[in-house]
């Protein structure tokens, strides 16, 4: 005999104390798990954004980022001449680039925060057409002068337009914002890469890495294949793109916690009611009919705490914050990126914690002995 579902709707709006606790959880469980995949979405979105498909990076065999690799200046001489590099009328179109580090406050705290300075060639801009000044203008060579990316000048102190920052041994002069398109270069700090050497007092006769715009994207096998067996060279050949990668495992791990808590208040919702299930045996329903009946109930629970768990994290959608990027160790500034199959995702991950949470006690009390569970009553 089947169990009515207007006993379950009277259940949920009778036991509304226990109810309420349960969406709670539900929802808070479903807001950080919505929240924590926007996060690492917004961050891969970020990162994947910097690279281009016509563009290849040169790093020092073995590297594992930019800041731990080393490009020679005689290295840059032969990779310049290698097939695969589209030229311009000014030559091969490459950036020889420095990267370094400085700690700027942050406006929010007024605490330091790595930045990223990226030394480049004047012609970095042809090289990454994604790349636009949109106040100023770009810096010149020999100057001390620098531009700063559009997340940069809202994320730390003294990078407004006109304004003047010391960084390393000299003084420099903002005199551009650009705009990198959401990527990962929003977040940096660009110069002369000889001054910039010079104010850290570093050999100008490595760079960390070398930036190509290749002659097409097919071109990249025989760039490659031309660099690495060169015996003058000792250099890895990566498409840009395919160097700038994050994964969501660090989001998963950081929703773990809150993913317990919920499935404990959904299996204590339903344990609790042990009594309840006894009782309903002992009516005549038999124990396949009351497990379906409390689960149907555990996903009108879970499905109520989804949807507003949902809801919740929608003002997140675009907001921007800030992380370390354990690529390089500086600070990056992205965007949360909530997408209707996020939020279809957290429905149905609320969906499952009900599954998950509220058939093991069901199916425990249904099983035990009608008179034993009786003579707790």
């Amino acid at each position: 005999m089947a169990i009515p579902l207007v006993y379950n709707v009277r259940s949920v709006r009778a036991r509304w104390t226990s109810t309420i606790v349960a969406v709670v959880g539900i929802a808070g469980t479903v807001g950080v798990f919505v929240a924590m995949l926007s996060l690492a979405r917004g961050f891969r979105a970020t990162l994947v954004s910097s690279g281009s498909a016509e563009n290849a990076l040169i790093t020092r065999a073995g590297a594992t980022s930019e800041m731990t690799s080393g490009v020679s200046l005689d290295s840059v001489k032969i990779i310049q001449d290698a097939p695969g590099i589209a030229r311009g009328a000014d030559g091969p179109l490459l950036t020889p680039e420095a990267v370094l580090m400085a700690p700027i406050p942050l406006r929010s705290t007024g605490t330091d925060a790595n930045v990223e300075l990226r030394g480049v060639a004047p012609n970095v801009f042809t090289i990454r057409s994604n790349v636009k000044i949109i106040e100023g203008r770009m810096f010149r060579p020999g100057l001390s002068e620098i531009v700063v990316g559009k997340n940069a000048k809202t994320t730390y102190s003294g990078l407004t337009l006109g304004s003047t920052i010391w960084l390393g041994s000299a003084r420099w002069e903002v005199v551009g914002i650009f705009d990198a398109g959401g990527s990962a270069f929003d977040s940096e700090v660009w110069g002369d890469a000889h001054l910039l050497n010079g104010a850290y007092k570093r050999p100008d006769t490595f760079s960390q890495s070398v930036t190509v715009h290749l002659a097409s994207p097919a071109a990249l096998q025989k760039l490659k294949d031309s660099l690495t067996a060169d015996p003058r060279l000792n250099v890895d050949v990566t498409r840009e793109i395919d160097y700038y990668t994050l994964g969501g495992f660090v989001a998963l791990i950081m929703a773990i916690g809150a993913v317990f808590g919920a499935l404990n208040t959904m299996y204590s919702a339903v344990a609790e009611r042990g009594r309840e299930i006894a009782t309903m045996r002992a009516l005549g329903f038999g124990g396949p009919s009351v497990v379906f009946s409390f689960l149907v109930e555990a996903l009108l629970i879970s499905f109520t705490g989804g949807v507003i768990g949902c809801l919740a994290v929608l003002p997140l959608n675009g907001l921007t914050t800030s992380t370390m990027n354990f690529q390089t160790f500086s600070n990056l500034a992205f965007a949360f990126k909530i997408t209707f199959d996020l939020l279809w995702m957290g429905v149905l991950f609320a969906l499952v914690m009900g599954v998950l949470g509220g058939m093991p006690p069901a199916i425990r009390a249904a099983q035990r002995p009608v008179a034993s569970a009786l003579r707790e009553l």
